[in-house]
Formats: C-alpha cells, sequence, structure tokens
C-alpha cells in the first residue's frame, strides 16, 4: 500500500498535531529546571501509573511480542510474570530511597557511596542502555510504517523523531507523562481493536485459536526444567525479574517519576498500577500472535508475500526472484514474525480502523522515545555537564543545555535505528542489549544499597571483574572452533543474571574478607 486512504492520513495527522499541541501548552509551565525534570512534584499517581505503563508498552511489545508469539510460543510472557516480584522491592525499598536522597538523577548516590568513577560508569551503561532502546522503539514503528505506507523506514523514523522531540523539548517531564497518559489508551484500545478482526475473521474464533494453539504448543510458556544453557521458564523469569528491578530501581526515567510524585506512598501506588495494567495487557499482545499464527495457517497464500519480502532483505538487492523464492521457500515463522502483524494491518484493516491503528502504533514508540530523550537529557546535564564541564549559572542556561541534549539523544536515537535495519526480531536484539548494558549497573547499585561495608576499592574490584564476565557472556559465541571449551554455555537472558550477581557477590565478599583481615591484625 503505496498511499494510504484520506481518512486514516487524517486521523493520523490530528493525532500528531495533537501530541505536538501537548508540548506547546506545557511549555507555558517550564521555566525551571525541576518544573522540566520532575513537574514539580504535582503529578498524581494514576497518571504517573499509566505513564509508567505506557514506557514499558513500547513499539517492541506491540510489534515484537506478537511476531515473536507468531514464531515461537508464549515463553517471553515469563517476563511479565515476573514483573511483581520487581515491583514489590522497588515499592518497599527503591522509591523511599530515591525520595530521601532528593537527588534527580538516579546515579548521583553512587558518587558518594563508591566515587565518581562508579557514577561515571552508570549513567554511561545508562546512555547506552537509552540509545539501544530507542533504536530498537524507532526501527520497531518504522517496520511497520513503511508496510502501511510504502516510504522509506529512514524517512519515517526521521519525521516521527521530529515531532517527538518538539513536543519533548517544549514540555518536559509533564508533557511527557501527560501525552504517556493518552497514548497507554490509545496503544490499548488499538491492540483489543487488532485482536477482534482477528478472531473475527477466523472460523471457529477463539476455540479455534485455542485448538491450535494448545496443539502446536503455541501457548506454551517454555520448558520447566532447571536448563540455564536455553531459553527455559527459569531463564526468563530470572531475567525478568533482574531487568525490571534495574527498571524499577536504577532507570532514570523510572525514578525521575518517582520525584514527580505527590508522595513517596503515591509514587510507590504507581508502580503497581502499572504492574496490574501492564501483566494482562501484555498477554493480550501474545494472544494476537497466535493469533495472526491461526489465522495464516488456515490462510497460507496470504502470508507469501511477508515470506519473499523477508527474504530478499536478507538475500539484498542483487538477489534474483528464484534466489529470493528459493529462500522464502525454507524460511520459518521466526524468521518473519515482526513482519506479520503490519501485513495483516495493510491487507485485512478497513478504511478509518487502520488509522486507529497506525495511530495506536505510533503512541507504542513516542511514549517510549519521548520517555528516554527527556531522561537521558536529564542524566547528561545532571551527571555529565555539571559534574564535568561547568554548573550552570542560572535557570535559563540550565533549560538551554537540557533542551540541546534532548535534541541531541532524539537524533542519535534515530540513527540507531536506522543502523538496525536488516534484524529478524527486534525483541531478541533490545533483550540483549538491554542485558548487556544494565548487568553492571544493577550489580554496583545493589552492592551498594545492601552491603554497608563495600567501600570503593572492593565495587571497583568487583565492576571490573563483572564487566569481564558480562563481554565473555557476550562475545564467547564469536570464539573459533577450536576454543570451543571457553565458549559461555549460557543462555543470552541469563548476562544480566550472572553480571549482576557477580559484581554484587563479589563486592560483598571483598568487603567481608577485608574487614576480617583487620580484626585479625
Amino acid at each position: 500500500m503505496n498511499k494510504l486512504p484520506i481518512v486514516d492520513l487524517c486521523i493520523i495527522g490530528l493525532y500528531l498535531i495533537a501530541m505536538i499541541g501537548v508540548g506547546f501548552w506545557f511549555s507555558f509551565r517550564n521555566q525551571r529546571a525541576d518544573q522540566f525534570t520532575k513537574a514539580s512534584g504535582n503529578i498524581p499517581s494514576w497518571a504517573i501509573g499509566l505513564s509508567i505503563y505506557a514506557t514499558f508498552l513500547s513499539s517492541n511489545t506491540f510489534l515484537g511480542v506478537p511476531g515473536k508469539a507468531f514464531g515461537s510460543n508464549w515463553n517471553a510472557f515469563v517476563f511479565s510474570l515476573s514483573m511483581p516480584v520487581a515491583a514489590f522491592f522497588a515499592s518497599r525499598f527503591f522509591v523511599s530511597f530515591y525520595r530521601r536522597s532528593g537527588e534527580v538523577s538516579a546515579y548521583t548516590h553512587l558518587e558518594k557511596r563508591f566515587g565518581p568513577w562508579a557514577r561515571t560508569y552508570a549513567v554511561t551503561c545508562f546512555l547506552l542502555t537509552q540509545l539501544a532502546r530507542i533504536g530498537s522503539v524507532f526501527f520497531g514503528v518504522a517496520l511497520s510504517l513503511q508496510a502501511l505506507t510504502g516510504y522509506s523506514m529512514e524517512l519515517i523514523m526521521t519525521v516521527t523523531g521530529i515531532c517527538i522531540i518538539i513536543y519533548t523539548v517544549l514540555g518536559g517531564i509533564e508533557a511527557v507523562i501527560w501525552t504517556e497518559v493518552v497514548q497507554g489508551v490509545i496503544k490499548t484500545f488499538g491492540a483489543v481493536l487488532i485482536l477482534y478482526l482477528l478472531i473475527d475473521r477466523i472460523d471457529g474464533g477463539i476455540e479455534t485459536i485455542n485448538w491450535v494453539g494448545l496443539s502446536e504448543k503455541k501457548i506454551s510458556l517454555g520448558s520447566f526444567d532447571f536448563d540455564f544453557n536455553h531459553s527455559t521458564f527459569w531463564v526468563i523469569f530470572l531475567y525478568g525479574v533482574f531487568i525490571n528491578l534495574n527498571n524499577f530501581g536504577m532507570d532514570q526515567n523510572y525514578v525521575q517519576r518517582y520525584h514527580a510524585a505527590k508522595s513517596p506512598k503515591d509514587a510507590a501506588r504507581s508502580i503497581w498500577l502499572c504492574v496490574w495494567i501492564y501483566v494482562p495487557t501484555s498477554l493480550l499482545f501474545f494472544l494476537i500472535g497466535t493469533s495472526l499464527y491461526v489465522y495464516y495457517q488456515a490462510n497460507p497464500a496470504l502470508i507469501e508475500p511477508v515470506k519473499l519480502q523477508a527474504a530478499a532483505e536478507r538475500l539484498g538487492s542483487g538477489a534474483t526472484a528464484t534466489e529470493i523464492s528459493r529462500l522464502a521457500a525454507i524460511l520459518q515463522p521466526a524468521d518473519y514474525g515482526d513482519k506479520v502483524m503490519p501485513h495483516f494491518m495493510v491487507t485485512q484493516i478497513p478504511t478509518g480502523l487502520i488509522g486507529i491503528i497506525i495511530s495506536a502504533i505510533l503512541s507504542a514508540a513516542m511514549s517510549t522515545i519521548s520517555s528516554g530523550m527527556n531522561a537521558s537529557a536529564t542524566v547528561f546535564v545532571e551527571d555529565i555537564y555539571k559534574r564535568y564541564f561547568k554548573a550552570p549559572t542560572n535557570e535559563r542556561t540550565t533549560l538551554r543545555a537540557l533542551h540541546i541534549a534532548t535534541v541531541v539523544v532524539g537524533l542519535c536515537g534515530m540513527s540507531a535505528g536506522i543502523a538496525m535495519i536488516g534484524i529478524s526480531s527486534v525483541l531478541d536484539l533490545w533483550w540483549i542489549l538491554s542485558g548487556i548494558f544494565a548487568g553492571g549497573m544493577l550489580g554496583l547499585f545493589l552492592l551498594g544499597l545492601v552491603s554497608k561495608y563495600a567501600h570503593n576499592a572492593d565495587a571497583a574490584i568487583a565492576t571490573a571483574v563483572g564487566i569481564i564476565i558480562i563481554i565473555w557472556m557476550t562475545f564467547s559465541e564469536y570464539l573459533p572452533q577450536d576454543m570451543e571449551f571457553l565458549k559461555s554455555p549460557l543462555d543470552k537472558n541469563m548476562i544480566i543474571v550472572v553480571g549482576t550477581l557477580s559484581i554484587f557477590l563479589i563486592g560483598s565478599l571483598l568487603s567481608r574478607l577485608r574487614r576480617f583481615s583487620r580484626k585479625n591484625i
């Protein structure tokens, strides 16, 4: 489809204009840095909860989760099931810790605890994580809109990115939160609409979906064996616990919202509101993926264009039609899962509704990207600009620095998204990258929070060892055949688990050994 009907274009245009309008509305209230970064602590808990939910529910979820369920099963849903565990610790310990500190940055306390290197390391990990996240979200939304409009992914990322930059720069965190409230509602409605259209087109409806899903093990949560070499239930559960501990405990996107709440109790409530909405909603997206699988199993001819597109992208522009057809014939559902839902939207959703669905996908992307841009800009100004360059002389200078940093982060995120063009699963890529960057950061945070006697040297040694372990687990698969014995046997999702525990346990052990040696001198 190279041209959307005028009705759909109007719906999308109105949505984009409304989002930019919110930015202009709140621009008049952003006269100070604390208004840009914390909204002066005046946001109600329900709005913050919906905002956190919208940040979680990115286009990685909107497109990647159905693609994952289409290509395999519901193993990735275990990630959602792990969220209440992390939410318990976050609402019980993390919120009060950050509210007492009074620091808008999540990483300032690391310098007080272990020295400047710890703060710099955590900031670097966070910024790399955000670039990976923003890039993967840009890629996800461009992937779907390319199928719907025919425009290049590069152009789609650029136009979308400019709109997001405008309202994020103008409105600050307050615009981010309130636009996310709207976006959270829109994308949830969009998902319900897609599922309804799918069920309506499948003979037997939900009963057929359930029967096929169970008989072909598409609804399986994965093996319950205690096998950490593959993506079992326990591997994804552990990954989910640790990555969500990182989200709620070390991610500036969420920590910043704790400060925007009116009280610590409101901040804790917002975390639980996010969890109770996100878990069932993520299940909805897995059901969409399974429904897509059932629909195209019953209509195999309709999926052929998707397989040919995936094959053409793999082979490159120089491939012949025969080569493309030969590869398309042997592709498995996991090889083209991310492309299936956009294709369904192109071919099966009627005029008028497709504009709503595209707005929902844009909502899924824009909420996460704007949040990441605002948080990254805050971290850059608080932890890099003020710390290593110069302290701003007035509020106007600080705001200018925040605005410039927001624009730069947005442009870098777009570039990262463009670099990801051609990958097979956006969800897999995001999970791997987040595990790599977040593992060391979470381990250092827990060491400082839990171990009262860990010193600078203990933390530095533990972090160095943890980084080595993370690098080994990440890249050992590329070792030559004669060094097979040095390869990591663990699943890639275990990187954050092993990295975090390595830093925390080594740092704790070193602090105990140091205290023991002092007692015996």
